[in-house]
């Protein structure tokens, strides 16, 4: 399976679980520290513009990926972008092209293929996010759990990890061999978080 297809699974995933909440849920805590349901969709959401526009070769302009508000529908208006990012990955040539990724570097391009990485492996855990924070199980088959571990694993670990801002937390220890357990825990996630 190919990265535009692993990350499709795991954004439509997120589309499907983001989809399940309701009224009083959008205050809810989330495992992203500090955050709620609402501002962990507008974030996905906003990365998910801010990844289109670095496909389109935009992603240089800080505009692409500023905050955006969700507005009174959130799970609609977090549907539309992730059609965007869908349809821009989707584009003839993306995979091959150079993504600007203002937030991870300033000073150089990603290939696409690698850049589509980046954003698979936060669909995946922010799939879960959403799911455990909902009460809902998580639909992503074995295959792109497996095929996310790697991707997990290649993130460094250290003190850049430690910062308020950081996109991931330190890596804890896990007990479970199961593959969403250790990408859970690779990124700082506890698999028993409820």
């Amino acid at each position: 399976m190919d990265i535009i297809e692993l990350d499709r699974i795991a954004v439509l995933e997120s589309v499907r679980v983001v989809g399940r909440a309701g009224t009083g849920d959008w205050d809810r805590p989330t495992p992203c520290e500090g955050w709620t349901l609402r501002t962990l969709v507008e974030h996905m959401g906003g990365q998910h513009l801010g990844f289109a526009a670095a496909a389109r070769g935009e992603g240089a302009d800080p505009a692409a990926w500023a905050h955006r508000a969700a507005g009174d529908d959130p799970a609609a208006w977090y549907r539309g972008t992730a059609r965007a990012v869908l349809d821009a990955f989707a584009l003839p040539g993306a995979p091959e092209g150079r993504f600007a990724l203002p937030e991870i570097s300033t000073g150089t391009t990603f290939p696409g293929a690698v850049a589509m990485g980046f954003h698979f492996i936060d669909y995946v855990v922010h799939s879960w996010d959403a799911a455990v924070t909902l009460g809902l199980p998580l639909a992503l088959p074995d295959e792109v759990l497996k095929a996310a571990l790697p991707y997990a694993l290649r993130v460094p670990d250290g003190p850049a990890r430690e910062g308020p801002d950081a996109a991931f937390r330190p890596a804890l220890p896990v007990a479970d061999e199961g593959p969403l357990p250790r990408v859970l825990a690779a990124l700082g996630r506890s698999p028993d978080w409820r």
